[in-house]
């Protein structure tokens, strides 16, 4: 049954998961908000006692705080570690926070076949399942807990508002606030995290619904630097030499974006190493050559764009 809703299920402390937050890079930022986050739902005893301590008791700031749906959102282009940080920040918050988690990454299964009420059915089945599975907060220190994944959201969460909806497809949605309200509403120890390429996409209600969202951009000039220079420092490319190729992988009058990380890290770079392998060295020419050759992924266009 659980193949019907969910992907692989992963489990937090892992090893090679750490590895994975640990190498996303020139997210600083959004990382130490999503930590912060994470570890407030899931661990609420730990800022009730910060309030007890810094505050002498349970302010109603505190209050408000932890009544917040269990929600985040990860909205951004494509290739900026959405998906990624979804997949691994738990590894995180497991260690932190003194929890064993587990992911279950919602799959794209559940839109289902088209049957009338199918789409409705194994989304509510899907929140029903991780309700089951994910402990409940009873007053005491907690030791587990659950994420949600919704990759690619905008296929489960499209706006209500949109004229040429299907009927289905509405009910798939009322079906997920549902399942959002009511993970909120039993005091599960259960986040839900949904990555999208179109913010703008998503039905208001569950925008409103949002503990947090984060946005993840293009890296700039300094974050390309850095990328490229974790990777190809040792190569005998100077500062210069690759302060070049990140000005050529980024925005130029012709083309209004740039690479994004993933472009970079899982193209660019492989393609350097091999163009090289296995008769010559990476050079600062051939690196220059292949980066004015190479054609960054575009961003995502939305039909309504």
């Amino acid at each position: 049954m659980q193949a019907d809703h969910f992907d692989e299920v992963l489990t937090f402390p892992d090893a090679d998961l750490k590895a994975r937050y640990d190498a996303l890079v020139g997210l600083d930022a959004i990382k130490e908000r999503l930590e912060k986050e994470a570890q407030v739902l899931l661990r609420p005893d730990l800022i009730e006692d910060w309030s007890k301590k810094h505050h002498g008791g349970l302010i109603p700031a505190v209050r408000l705080l932890l009544r917040r749906p269990p929600l985040f959102i990860f909205a951004g282009d494509v290739g900026t570690g959405k998906t990624e940080l979804a997949t691994s920040f738990g590894d995180k918050i497991a260690r932190d926070a003194k929890l064993d988690i587990e992911l279950f990454p919602l799959s794209l299964r559940t839109r289902g076949q088209g049957t009338v009420g199918e789409m409705t059915q194994l989304i509510s089945g899907a929140f029903k399942m991780l309700r089951d599975r994910s402990p409940k907060l009873n007053g005491k220190k907690p030791r587990a807990a659950s994420i949600l994944m919704i990759d690619e959201a905008d296929a489960l969460a499209q706006s209500r508002e949109l004229a040429q909806m299907h009927h289905e497809d509405r009910a798939g949605v009322n079906a997920l606030i549902r399942g959002i309200d009511d993970l909120a509403a039993s005091k599960c120890l259960c986040l839900v995290v949904m990555c999208t390429n179109r913010l703008s996409a998503l039905d208001p209600a569950i925008q409103r619904r949002a503990a947090a969202i984060f946005e993840f951009t293009r890296p700039n000039d300094g974050l390309r630097r850095h990328l490229l220079t974790g990777q190809l420092g040792t190569s005998g490319l100077s500062e210069g030499d690759i302060a070049s190729v990140s000005e050529l992988l980024g925005e130029s009058k012709g083309r209004e974006y740039g690479c994004t990380s993933s472009d970079i890290m899982q193209r660019y770079i492989p393609s350097l190493v091999l163009t090289a392998y296995p008769d010559k060295a990476i050079t600062p020419a051939l690196a220059k050559d292949l980066a004015r050759s190479f054609v960054p992924t575009p961003p995502f266009r939305s039909q309504d764009n």
